[in-house]
């Protein structure tokens, strides 16, 4: 339970507030695909370039369980970006689950002219103590084919190999929080709801997102006790399997700049809520 608590957590929030995991749609809205504002704007690797965020998660009276860093750089190679989240427990309960750390590696391109990011591999690891999981996925756009490799716990590898479907592009949910802040699927509006299609796993296909209205953006914003950084509140209702709550809703705000402030996993088994709040954002030239 403790590596649900940072992982789905981590995964749903950090990423971006509720946009998981790969490439989406929009429906019920009329904006364009790209933001009017765009042209004017650096390319989307300039314009995240050297950015951190940190994040603290808690529940019941563990304020500060577990911590989580998001960063974005470039690589050596030209026109290739790698972003980072890594999440690790932290006290008396880092003491009980061993110090887990769970890091996630997107390796991205820049691509429609710097309009976009498309990812070329994502890495999931998993550390308890000495022991290491390892999950990797290429994407090879040339072959489309996608290739999965999984280091398990005794050390032996297992590869399988698909199709990536015609027409598809497989951004993993830290590739698809960038593309969304910069506007490629489109304008955020208060009221819409948006499609969000998955990477296909567990025979999820799409997820529904909401940005609420003004009418209960300014509800939950009375209830709050910190006002700070709060423009828009959005829900994101998912397989309660998945986030192993009662209703598999995921709640909370972003920022002016559409980076996540604060978000909750409501009634998750045993632990109830988890929030997560901005501790820290810098810019590292």
């Amino acid at each position: 339970m403790a590596s649900l608590t940072r992982r789905n957590f981590f995964r749903w929030i950090l990423g971006l507030s509720f946009l998981p995991v790969f490439p989406f749609c929009v429906r019920e809205t009329g904006a364009n695909p790209y933001s009017a504002s765009r042209g004017e704007r650096r390319s989307i690797a300039e314009f995240f370039k050297g950015e951190g965020l940190s994040y603290e998660v808690g529940f019941w009276l563990f304020k500060r369980a577990a911590l989580g860093k998001l960063g974005f750089k470039e690589m050596e190679k030209k026109g290739r970006y790698m972003a980072i989240l890594q999440a690790e427990t932290l006290g008396v309960l880092g003491f009980v689950v061993r110090y887990r750390v769970d890091t996630y590696r997107s390796v991205m391109e820049e691509i429609e002219g710097g309009r976009r990011l498309r990812a070329l591999s994502f890495e999931e690891d998993v550390k308890i103590g000495e022991r290491l999981r390892r999950k990797t996925h290429l994407f090879d756009y040339q072959k489309m084919r996608w290739i999965q490799t999984r280091l398990k716990k005794d050390g032996t590898i297992v590869k399988t190999e698909e199709e990536i479907p015609s027409g598809k592009t497989y951004d993993d949910f830290l590739t698809a929080s960038y593309n969304f802040r910069y506007g490629v699927y489109g304008e955020i509006e208060r009221g819409k709801r948006y499609s969000v299609a998955t990477f296909p796993r567990k025979g999820s296909s799409a997820y529904e997102v909401s940005v609420v209205s003004r009418e209960e953006e300014e509800r939950r914003r009375r209830s709050d006790k910190s006002k700070d950084g709060k423009e828009y509140y959005l829900k994101l209702a998912l397989d309660p399997e998945i986030t192993r709550s009662k209703e598999g809703l995921i709640e909370g705000w972003l920022s002016k700049e559409l980076y996540p402030t604060e978000g909750t996993i409501r009634d998750v088994v045993l632990f109830g809520d988890v929030t997560g709040r901005l501790i820290n954002k810098v810019r590292v030239k």
